[in-house]
């Protein structure tokens, strides 16, 4: 027996079950589309709840607040200029991209929704992993959290996403109705560059027609890590940077911004739509000798070598204690000290002060660098990038309500956060917050 059309995927995380999923498109520009089981053919126009709202959650990974004042993002800044801008917003713990997209879409803190960064130790198999879908259906059955692309599925909408990132897709297999796969990402920055996504989510748009599209758009974000001009200038200009890479990646970034605005006209829906534009983090720069790495601080105490682990997360370390229970209280006392004793490092935190719960994956100590600084670990080269987050000063975002649905421009003096996408989209549509609850807010 299939499975209803609002489950979620429970086979294995690596791969789309053919008995869950059925590929729509498959060609050799690398539109590959899969729809959840009894959803073929199925589009907005014969859905269970009939609607002409429709809402596109767009994401510039990545993004600064202040790029968008550069002059060189025409489209996108006339989107915030006249919508509703919240000037406040916050990217949440861990600054990356895994778990404050989870936010987006689950309303809640990786305590409740099982994602606390990109990339972490997996005590089960004794190795650092990216997260993935797993870690948030082990959340889902613990406490009930659920997706806004799979609740709203239960609420007889139609979901999709486009997520230009190889983990991104991953991290959301089956929670979507249609869910686009990146099959042409690159193979070092593992994303599919933004002039493919861009006609790929237009292509969503057209044939399935979701109520609610979930897109992100990854060059900013992959060209702000490589820009080693950033990394060069940083400390040069009243230490700032001049990621002049990125820029060429923000202007055509821009362009393809366009093109989804003018196919949503052509479609017939803007007045009907609410665009959301946000970040789910920024980018900070570091110079070729900024790095910190806290296992040469730690392994230097014979107390500590031999027990413990890191998950680098560029702006942020998680540390994890695989010493004796005995040893744990201590070995956790000196690494904290060790660690704020270290040239580079902001802060250290217990994980579960930071909303990333006192799980497995969560760690043991979060450890933060200062501006302008980078982890890298296990050794000086394991992260050579000079374009980092993961940190605080990667937290401002932008965020702001556009489209037909937005009749007053204004700015609003709230702090907002990525937790708010899922509340804000779901009182857009009328539907409630799953029985676990939503810690964000409906904006405005």
């Amino acid at each position: 027996m299939s499975a209803p059309a609002n489950a979620p995927l429970s086979a294995d995380p690596a791969r789309i079950s053919a008995s869950r999923r059925t590929v729509l498109k498959a060609g050799a520009a690398g539109l590959v589309v899969s729809a959840a089981a009894g959803a073929v053919g199925t589009s907005a126009a014969d859905a269970a709840v009939t609607t002409s709202k429709r809402c596109v959650v767009l994401v510039l990974d990545g993004c600064r607040p202040e790029e968008l004042d550069l002059g060189i993002t025409p489209n996108i800044t006339a989107l915030r200029d006249g919508g509703i801008r919240y000037p406040r917003a916050l990217s949440q713990p861990i600054m990356e991209t895994i778990p404050n997209h989870m936010m987006m879409m689950t309303g809640v803190r990786p305590d409740q929704n099982g994602i606390p960064a990109n990339t972490v130790y997996d005590r089960t198999v004794a190795a650092t992993r990216d997260a993935t879908w797993s870690d948030f259906a082990a959340a889902r059955t613990a406490y009930g959290s659920d997706t806004l692309l799979h609740h709203l599925r239960g609420a007889g909408l139609t979901t999709g996403s486009v997520l230009s990132k190889t983990y991104l897709y991953n991290a959301f297999l089956g929670e979507a109705t249609y869910q686009w796969e990146p099959t042409l990402a690159l193979p070092i920055t593992g994303h599919e560059v933004d002039a493919l996504t861009v006609p790929a989510a237009i292509q969503m748009m057209t044939e399935q027609d979701p109520h609610l599209l979930f897109v992100n758009l990854g060059d900013i974000d992959r060209f702000g890590h490589a820009d080693i001009v950033g990394g060069l200038t940083t400390g040069l200009l009243g230490n700032q940077s001049l990621p002049v890479v990125r820029r060429t990646a923000l202007a055509d970034t821009d362009a393809q911004v366009g093109r989804l605005v003018t196919a949503l006209k052509s479609a017939g829906h803007w007045d009907d739509t609410l665009l959301l534009v946000l970040a789910d983090h920024c980018m900070d720069w570091s110079a070729v000798g900024s790095v910190v790495s806290l296992t040469s601080v730690f392994d230097a105490d014979t107390s500590l070598a031999g027990s413990y682990e890191i998950a680098c997360n560029g702006g942020a370390d998680l540390v994890y204690w695989t010493g004796s229970a005995a040893g744990r209280t201590a070995g956790l006392a000196r690494m904290r000290e060790l660690a704020l004793a270290t040239t580079g490092v902001l802060s250290v935190h217990d994980p579960a002060d930071l909303g990333l719960g006192a799980g497995a994956l969560a760690g043991d100590l979060v450890a933060f660098c200062r501006k302008g600084y980078r982890f890298s670990d296990p050794t000086l080269v394991s992260n050579p990038i000079p374009g980092n987050h993961g940190h605080p000063t990667t937290r401002p975002i932008p965020f702001f309500l556009a489209g037909g649905a937005v009749t007053s421009p204004s700015v609003r003096s709230h702090l907002v956060a990525t937790y708010d996408v899922a509340p804000t989209v779901g009182a857009f549509f009328g539907v409630a917050a799953p029985a676990s609850g939503w810690v964000g807010t409906s904006r405005p």
